[in-house]
């Protein structure tokens, strides 16, 4: 059958949705926190191995290939090594091979940094943010390690690599053998298979201080080397945003690309040419800051504007039609 013309959301739904934005909006301007636009196209591919671009090639030259970003992250840090202060911006991202009543391959993406901030100051602004669009639930605060070690008796970080897959085992999920020294892969399965059950009913959280592993590019606490200064807001098992304590030093930011490299090419993915741009701007320096990334189309599921994720953009992507045709 056609795909139908129409909307996927209700004329209503937008309308909210357009207010939810001004006061977003108006919650920034009062912070002073100043609102830029980076290219939609970019020429490096993202090197973190849980995401993948859409790529695009020019029609005049084969070998010429962009992308489409999955974060505004490194050119916003650009911006901010070039004494930008305080920014945010409000734009579309892009996921390859996401999709579903939670995901969309096309969707907004809510992305702040705020200079001098830690990782407690940012929770604390995503709180005040969330208060600013009508949120008026509860939000707990909870480490990673005493929701790992509520479920499972041990903390996650350095737990043996064999006593992680044995945990995997039991929860029946399959394995193949290079996944059994995975870290990053079996501390997945784990959260996936427990954790994120277990935390549909556990309201409004603030999940904070992740394994090493589970790092991305956040720092690590100076007091706690294993632990990345990173946090997730989930709420009733749903994850919205994503922050960290940024990562400053090029060096350490290089790091990072080389070892999401190593365990893309275990994991049979190519390896992805580091954003050269990136280095270069913390190189010359980027100040102590932290950032979060909040996706706006689960932010109004949260608030009731409508279930599945199509139901609160005004058309889904093509490339998403079997989910709508599910939906």
């Amino acid at each position: 059958m056609p795909r139908s013309w129409r909307p996927t959301a209700a004329i209503t739904t937008l309308r909210q949705r357009a207010d939810i934005i001004t006061a977003l909006r108006a919650y920034f301007a009062g912070q002073g926190v100043c609102e830029v636009s980076t290219p939609v196209l970019c020429a490096y591919a993202t090197s973190e191995p849980t995401l993948a671009n859409l790529a695009l090639h020019s029609p005049f030259d084969a070998a010429r290939r962009w992308y489409l970003r999955t974060s505004p992250e490194a050119a916003m840090k650009r911006l901010l090594a070039s004494g930008s202060g305080d920014i945010y911006q409000l734009a579309p991202v892009f996921r390859a091979d996401e999709s579903g009543r939670h995901h969309l391959t096309e969707f907004t993406l809510l992305e702040w940094y705020r200079v001098g901030f830690t990782l407690a100051d940012l929770m604390d602004d995503v709180e005040r943010a969330l208060r600013a669009v009508g949120f008026s639930r509860g939000i707990t605060r909870m480490r990673y390690a005493d929701l790992f070690a509520a479920h499972f008796g041990d903390s996650p970080h350095g737990l043996p690599s064999a006593r992680l897959a044995e945990l995997v085992a039991q929860q029946s999920v399959a394995l193949a053998a290079t996944d059994s020294d995975d870290r990053p892969l079996l501390l997945d399965c784990l959260y996936a298979a427990v954790l994120e059950p277990a935390l549909r009913t556990a309201g409004a959280v603030l999940l904070y201080d992740y394994p090493l592993e589970l790092r991305a590019y956040a720092r690590l606490h100076g007091h706690a080397p294993r632990v990345a200064a990173r946090f997730e807001l989930i709420i009733d098992g749903l994850e919205l945003a994503n922050g960290y304590h940024e990562i400053v030093d090029a060096t350490e930011q290089a790091q990072c690309f080389i070892d999401d490299n190593a365990l893309r090419l275990k994991r049979g993915l190519p390896a992805v040419t580091p954003d050269r741009t990136w280095l270069d701007a913390l190189a010359a320096g980027m100040p102590d800051c932290a950032g979060v990334a909040l996706g706006i189309e689960r932010l109004l599921m949260t608030l009731g504007l409508g279930q599945p994720i199509h139901a609160v953009t005004s058309f889904a992507h093509e490339l998403d039609n079997d989910e709508l045709d599910e939906a």
